[in-house]
């Protein structure tokens, strides 16, 4: 017998072997559809690594609710440095008793505070193969300080801009509702809970967040507009900019974003 030959029996008895501990064809194939990895257009094909999805927009923009689904679809965790804050905050550790004037006044939160909390989070096991980043940089310094630090962790980048109209982003955030358990966000004009007052996952009381009144949002725009277009302009000069109408429904940002991305 040929050494040809030996092989491709030695590969048909492997099959048959898989086939059978497997308990059959379909069996195998559902084995290999659970393991295989999504992956993002333009990664090597033999790796899962997603890399980093960076939400931009103005407050209110939907940031958090896009984050949400590309969280439940592709598995790498969101990381909104909001939330990362208001930990500090809870836990009243130093960083957080620092941080805490800036975000009561609606200002961002220096980049010596915000560096070393943002760069300790990406170092855990679950950021390996990418993470979604909620509202970060806000500043041009910080995309330029996170640029660095992907370029040396080897990640990819996909900058999505989520577009809002002023007159409705005022709406979006003044109505804005979240469960303080789970996080997730809802607006009593245009997105509300099935139940009034109560998410639709865990049953909790919604609450306004300080954050979303009325005086504060003018200044939170007003920031965004001052020190974040900045950093949105770096990245459309590098032609890494991918804008998307978020006014559109959850549902149609959703699939815009999974269509400009290549994510399947």
């Amino acid at each position: 017998m040929t050494e040809r030959a030996i092989h491709s029996d030695l590969r048909q008895i492997s099959r048959r072997k898989f086939l059978r501990e497997s308990g059959s064809l379909i069996g195998a194939a559902s084995i290999l559809v659970l393991v295989a990895p999504r992956r993002v257009r333009g990664v090597e094909a033999d790796s899962s690594q997603v890399g980093a999805i960076i939400l931009l927009g103005p407050p209110g923009a939907g940031k958090s609710e896009q984050g949400r689904r590309l969280n439940e679809r592709h598995s790498i965790p969101v990381i909104s440095t909001g939330d990362l804050l208001r930990d500090q905050v809870k836990r009243g550790t130093q960083l957080g008793l620092q941080a805490d004037p800036y975000m009561k006044a609606g200002k961002l939160v220096p980049d010596s505070l915000m560096n070393p909390i943002l760069e300790e989070r990406l170092s855990q096991p679950d950021c390996e193969r990418g993470f979604i980043l909620d509202g970060y940089p806000r500043a041009l310094a910080q995309a330029e300080s996170l640029d660095s630090l992907l370029k040396k962790k080897g990640f990819p980048r996909h900058v999505i801009l989520l577009e809002v109209p002023t007159e409705r982003l005022l709406k979006l955030l003044s109505g804005r509702r979240v469960c303080p358990r789970c996080r997730r966000s809802y607006n009593i004009y245009f997105q509300p809970p099935k139940n009034e007052g109560l998410c639709d996952d865990d049953g909790t009381q919604l609450v306004q967040r300080p954050d979303d009144t009325e005086e504060v949002i003018q200044r939170r725009l007003e920031t965004y507009q001052n020190e974040t277009q900045p950093a949105i302009d770096y990245y459309s000069a590098q032609g890494r900019l991918i804008r998307i109408d978020g006014a559109q429904t959850p549902e149609k940002v959703a699939a815009e974003i999974e269509s400009k991305l290549g994510l399947q």
